[in-house]
This record gives C-alpha cells, structure tokens and sequence, in this order.
C-alpha cells in the first residue's frame, strides 16, 4: 500500500504589528524661543496692569458720582505752595440756582446739549487760530479732578478719553455740583463757598445775580480778576452774563440740571 504523505500543520496568521507614531525628533536647542520668554511675561503683566488702571479709573470716576472729590490734583499743589486753602463743599441745592445758570452762560452755554465736547466751539476756536478756549465745564470738571493742569498732548488725550466716561455715569447736575465746588476763584480760593464769603461776606444760597455773573466772570483769569473789585471790563462782561443767564433760563438750555 502506498504510504499517505502527511500533512504539514497550519501556520498561524502572523499578528499585525500596530503602527506607533513616531516621537519628532526634538530640536537640539531650544534656545531661541527663551530669549523671548522674559517679553512674553512682561506682556502678560503690562496688559494686566492696563486693565487694573481702567477699573480703578472706572471705580473712582463711579465712585465720585455720588461721593464728594475730598480734593484734587491742584488743590493739594496750591495747598503746599501757599501753605493752605479756603475751601468747603456744599451741596448743589444750596446754591442760588442763578449761580450754576451764570457759570454755563460764561463758560459753557450749550453744557446741556452736548455728551462732553461742543463741537460747534472747537470749529470756532480752530477757525480763530487757537486764541479762544473750547473746553466745555465736563472738561473742565475732568481735567481739575482727575488730572493735572497745563498744556501737554498727553494730558488732553486722557481728558479726551474720561470726559465721555463722565457725562456717561453723572448727571448734568452732578458736573455742575463738583465744578463749583473745585473751580478756583481766586489764589487760595476753591468752590462757590468760599468764594461766596470771601468776595460778598455772604452765603451763596444768597448770591444776587449781580454777585452770580461776578463770580463766572473771574472764573477764566481767577489770580488775576476780583469779583468785589472788577475793572470796567470785568464788570461789562458781568452784565454780559447775566444776561445770558436769563437767556437760557427763558429758552429751556438750563432744563437739565435744574430739573
């Protein structure tokens, strides 16, 4: 009988080696992108102390829409060069309503219908060569509280940017308050207060519209003009503001903040 040939066993499937990705080969150095850590984190720290500087600004600016400025930049610099000042606040209702009214007609005569700039002066003052003032009392109010006085870009563009912010979280009213309270009226004198009894020995809940127009009119030049002893000019340019004061009375430019 013939011999059956025998079989070879099965192979088994060969397992399919999984494929793993290879690790990228690292750079030999990394040295490059360390140079540039330090400024990465000097960036981080700027962009967190700019924000920190605009929510303390926001805070403050907020804050004083209700709490009264204990003093300003100016104050505190002609505290120490004279050696002390006459100031004392006093709430907004407690003024003769002919002095705010005297203090927009000198100063700011469309304060109620502008948000912070009165474009229609800047074109004037830009037409006249720059020899006459644009500035509105909210920016008066802004540079006088929050920052310093004299000319400079710098100091313009932060009461360019701030000025908005105020008109945004204070009333008219309130402006008006803070500015009567913190403008100058003559050295050492700060606020209608003072000014009140310094010029006219008197309150200014009982400010004349004569002692009113008097007390804007010095406003501009307050070193250099007394309202209990105007010049000739002085006084025409008091007659002047008064005028305007019962002008906007009449016409409705004085709605906003006497309400």
């Amino acid at each position: 009988m013939a011999k059956r040939a025998k079989k070879k066993p099965a192979k088994a499937p060969a397992k399919k080696q999984s494929k793993r990705a290879k690790p990228k080969a690292k750079p030999e150095s990394d040295g490059g992108w360390r140079i540039f850590a330090p400024f990465r984190r000097a960036r981080k720290w700027i962009v967190r102390g700019a924000l920190g500087v605009l929510a303390l600004i926001l805070a403050v600016v907020f804050l004083f829409g209700f709490v009264a400025p204990p003093t300003t930049p100016y104050i505190v610099s002609e505290a120490r060069r004279l050696g002390g000042i006459d100031r004392s606040w006093i709430a907004f209702e407690d003024v003769a309503s002919v002095m705010p009214r005297s203090v927009v007609a000198a100063e700011d005569a469309n304060f109620c219908s502008h948000w912070g700039f009165d474009m229609e002066a800047i074109r004037e003052a830009l037409e006249a060569g720059g020899q006459r003032g644009a500035s509105t009392i909210s920016q008066q109010v802004v540079k006088n509280v929050f920052l310093w006085q004299g000319r400079s870009w710098p100091r313009k563009a932060m009461e360019a940017s701030l000025t908005p912010l105020v008109e945004a979280l204070w009333s008219k009213q309130r402006i008006l308050e803070v500015y009567l309270n913190v403008a100058e009226f003559d050295e050492g004198v700060f606020g209608v207060e003072a000014a009140a009894h310094h010029y006219f020995k008197t309150h200014p809940s009982k400010l004349t519209a004569r002692q009113a127009s008097l007390l804007a009119a010095v406003l501009p030049n307050p070193k250099g003009r007394s309202a209990s002893n105007p010049s000739s000019w002085l006084s025409r340019r008091a007659n002047s503001i008064a005028d305007g004061a019962a002008t906007i009375r009449a016409d409705g430019r004085a709605e906003c903040f006497e309400g």
